[in-house]
């Protein structure tokens, strides 16, 4: 099975909103996924909050041989920093304080 990561077009008309997701590559674009690795709306006016990434999970699903789309490769390149930190970050005040 080629899984690729792709992104999932939802949303209405004219009111695009995309699911970036693990799927196999025989699939049609909004068919069954394997897990959802996060999503990008295009209508968000500030750009650094249209992109919302689970890094760890990309980097699993990378890790076993999945290949990004183009665009979801640029959006990873661009962004996947910044998330990288937030988890961090997140990780280390959930960290109990000695």
């Amino acid at each position: 099975m080629a899984v690729r990561i792709r992104m999932k077009k939802m949303g209405r008309t004219h009111r695009p909103y995309y699911r970036i997701v693990a799927i196999d590559g025989r699939q049609p674009r909004d068919g069954r996924v394997l897990e959802e690795l996060g999503t990008y709306d295009t209508s968000v006016t500030n750009k650094d909050h249209r992109v919302k990434l689970i890094p760890d999970r990309i980097k699993y699903w990378m890790s076993v041989g999945a290949l990004p789309s183009e665009r979801v490769q640029n959006l990873i390149d661009k962004h996947m920093t910044r998330f990288e930190q937030l988890q961090a970050e997140a990780a280390q005040a959930a960290a109990p304080q000695a």
